[in-house]
């Protein structure tokens, strides 16, 4: 599921170490990155099986969130997605109440929308979505809400590959161009994460990890969050969606 396991600082020793072990099992070729969705049971039943298991079974933990978005990343990519969670029964039981197993930050980008990318549905995940996964009081807010009134133990930020956002911010620093007032808003949000060491496209390219690993870092320290990562009932985690071969994979 996941290749060359790391997780982000943010969790104490122990849960790093827990969490390596927990999506460590089906690896994929190494050297490829940490990797959602990287691999599948070797026979027919045993993938039914699997896949079964991870989309209707619960998601309380940090590892179990991550199993589970790694599993439908994997459907998605390789054109075996269930369009799960849709039924009109379920629809009628949500009336009652929502209980999402992850809380993803995610881009504007039409080219990525979460529940797509991880083949989820509805009442499966509390999707956030700013252009550029910048951060602000209503981003904050709806994050925090997610984590603490819905106990969603998982929160993912998802950067993209040929991120618009990020380009423009790069572009507006090197050429010192003023960008619509809205916009030059995020593009200054993003400036902290510009990778003065590379060039072009390089530079863009490394700024969108940059600037994902930068979100992640102020989610965990946020004081209302901080807590429960110290205490392992939350893991916040940075990735990236590349546009080229559909696979979402961790930023250690």
């Amino acid at each position: 599921m996941f290749s060359n396991p790391r997780t982000p600082a943010a969790l104490p020793r122990s849960r790093r170490a827990l969490l390596r072990t927990a999506v460590a099992g089906t690896a994929a070729a190494a050297g490829a990155g940490l990797a959602l969705g990287s691999a599948a049971p070797a026979s027919a039943s045993a993938s039914a099986t699997a896949r079964d298991a991870e989309s209707t079974g619960p998601a309380t933990t940090p590892e179990q969130a991550l199993r589970r978005l790694a599993a439908g990343n994997h459907r998605w990519r390789t054109g075996q997605q269930e369009h799960p969670h849709e039924s009109g029964a379920l629809r009628r039981r949500l009336v009652r109440g929502q209980h999402p197993f992850a809380v993803v930050l995610g881009c504007v980008d039409s080219r990525v929308p979460p529940e797509l990318v991880f083949d989820q549905g509805l009442g499966d995940l509390l999707t956030v979505r700013s252009a550029g996964e910048v951060l602000d009081e209503a981003v904050l807010g709806s994050v925090a809400y997610g984590v603490l009134e819905l106990r969603v133990p998982l929160v993912l930020v998802l950067a993209h590959q040929s991120c618009g956002a990020v380009a423009a911010a790069v572009h507006a620093d090197e050429t010192g161009e003023p960008l619509p007032a809205h916009i030059q808003y995020l593009a200054d949000q993003i400036r902290p994460s510009i990778e003065r060491g590379q060039h072009g496209e390089a530079r863009v390219d490394a700024t969108i990890n940059a600037h994902a690993r930068g979100v992640r870092r102020r989610l965990a320290a946020e004081p209302d969050l901080a807590g429960k990562v110290a205490a392992g009932e939350l893991a916040v985690v940075a990735a990236r969606y590349d546009l080229r071969d559909q696979q979402v994979r961790v930023l250690s």
